[in-house]
């Protein structure tokens, strides 16, 4: 039951979520850096570019990159280029090390990204407002709106964990990003287009469509976010029935029979 709302509006909302994504953006940022100098991504990286340019010497073209007019390639031009790319990447299967440093650039983005921005949102989203109370981010203190429980009670660090990770990180950032990765590799197809489509449809019509327009993360937790300046936020449920039973005995003792 939604008791006492005072929805905050669009505009404190976005204006809260932009400054928010710029410091999310810094901090990530900053983060994938030390995990790419701890883990030796750079030394991967220039080994798999060395081997990428000894292929194109031999070979006279790139296994890793689509060349330019792929698409206009003739039949015939096409079958001349997978004959010699087969060829070409059989040259570089049997360069362990070069198979090796591609393998590990791989597995070091996706820890990079995962890792950074888990990080990031642990920061931002979690242990912040767990600070600052009432689930605000500096964003929305500084904008001053809040998140509570759709009835007006204060979230509680279970909640605010559900919004956060089982929301924004996993549903809103991480399943958009690997479905992404997916189809940059080309192994997506239409499937991950469906689920890109599927996720914005659905945070579109949630905020439309719901009273308190909130998205996937606010829904998953029963949370709505507030204006600080007038919603009144109860710390338990407790002293929100007593509230509610100070107001109707106030009610009761006005009405006239």
């Amino acid at each position: 039951m939604i008791y006492d709302l005072q929805k905050a509006s669009i505009l404190k909302r976005i204006s809260a979520w932009l400054l928010d994504v710029i410091l999310l953006v810094i901090l990530v940022t900053g983060v994938a850096a030390l995990i790419a100098e701890l883990s030796g991504f750079d030394g991967y990286s220039q080994q798999h570019e060395a081997a990428m340019k000894k292929i194109e010497a031999e070979y006279g073209m790139r296994i890793d990159t689509i060349p330019e007019g792929y698409y206009e390639m003739t039949t015939e031009e096409l079958e001349s280029y997978q004959k010699e790319y087969k060829v070409a990447y059989k040259a570089w299967l049997e360069d362990e090390q070069a198979v090796k440093a591609y393998s590990m650039c791989q597995t070091l983005i996706l820890l990079m990204i995962s890792l950074s921005i888990l990080v990031g949102y642990l920061v931002m989203e979690f242990i912040i407002p767990l600070v600052i109370g009432n689930g605000q981010t500096i964003g929305k203190k500084v904008f001053a709106i809040a998140v509570t429980r759709t009835n007006g009670v204060k979230i509680t660090p279970v909640v605010l964990f559900i919004r956060t990770f089982l929301g924004k990180y996993t549903v809103e950032t991480m399943v958009p990003l690997l479905v992404i990765l997916l189809m940059l590799t080309g192994s997506g197809g239409i499937v991950a287009l469906v689920i890109l489509a599927a996720l914005l449809i659905a945070q579109i019509a949630l905020l439309i469509a719901t009273p308190t327009n909130s998205l996937i993360h606010d829904k998953l937790a029963d949370t709505v976010t507030v204006d600080m300046t007038s919603q009144m936020i109860f710390a338990t449920e407790e002293d929100l029935l007593n509230y509610k039973k100070k107001v109707a005995a106030e009610k009761a003792e006005h009405q006239t029979y």
